[in-house]
């Protein structure tokens, strides 16, 4: 058993590197670094257990879908689909990352260091005993938690390269039916979906902000009482049917 190794993915093909990775994981070795990453995408994708992986590049698309367990830690940015329906275990981006992070996603940790895109979120839910977390340091695209089930999305809007926008694009919640997304400081109600409702955090909501900001802060460097020092609203949908009057039963 290999306890750690390190894969150069200069110049090979993301089928040939995640085939590397698959066989070092079967391999036993926990601790895996790859360097000279360009795109390459589904690294890590449908890995289970501890395995403990460092990314120096950019990875591609779908980075982590289906992962079950893992912690991967990108040392640059991410393009779209980070998590895809991943079920457990921890991502964390030193950078900026593309669209659609979490899709579907049902547990585990995304943080974020800096902006993401559009569609954050998207079909997000809770399953079983396992609540999925998204933290975003920076701004967000449209369309944030759209059609949002369940888990929590925790957006900072404080890492960002694009201090003229709101912390959030338009739509922000559409068709959310579940879950809550929170927000440091406030949102327009304009930029907000039909049918949500924002108000001011709660001691329970404090205390969830509170661990999982410590352990964001953790991860970069920051001091979780400056992540903490302005207030957070709470943003939640008025009902677990947002467009049950649009389908009429018939007889």
């Amino acid at each position: 058993m290999t306890k750690k190794i390190v894969l150069d993915a200069k110049n090979v093909y993301y089928r040939q590197l995640n085939e590397r990775i698959r066989e070092a994981v079967k391999n036993g070795t926990r601790e895996i670094e790859i360097k000279n990453v360009n795109g390459q995408r589904y690294l890590c994708g449908a890995i289970k257990g501890k395995q403990r992986f460092l990314i120096r590049g950019v990875p591609g698309q779908d980075m982590a879908s289906f992962m079950r367990g893992p912690y991967i830690r990108v040392e640059g940015n991410a393009q779209d689909g980070v998590g895809n329906t991943m079920d457990d275990g921890k991502v964390v981006v030193n950078g900026l990352a593309g669209d659609v992070l979490g899709y579907a996603m049902r547990g585990g940790r995304l943080y974020i260091k800096e902006d993401v895109g559009y569609r954050v979120g998207i079909h997000m839910k809770a399953y079983e005993n396992k609540l999925p977390v998204i933290v975003i340091g920076g701004k967000a695209g449209d369309f944030l938690g759209e059609y949002m089930a369940g888990g929590a999305i925790v957006l900072l809007g404080m890492f960002s390269g694009k201090p003229e926008a709101p912390i959030a694009g338009r739509s922000l919640g559409t068709g959310m039916h579940g879950g809550v997304i929170y927000v440091r400081g406030k949102v327009p109600k304009e930029q907000m979906g039909p049918g949500l409702h924002s108000e001011p955090v709660n001691k329970e909501d404090k205390k969830f902000l509170a661990e999982h900001l410590k352990d964001y802060a953790k991860e970069f460097g920051l001091d979780p009482k400056k992540l903490l020092a302005e207030p957070f609203v709470k943003i939640k949908p008025f009902s677990h049917r947002p467009y049950g009057d649009l389908y009429v039963g018939t007889n």
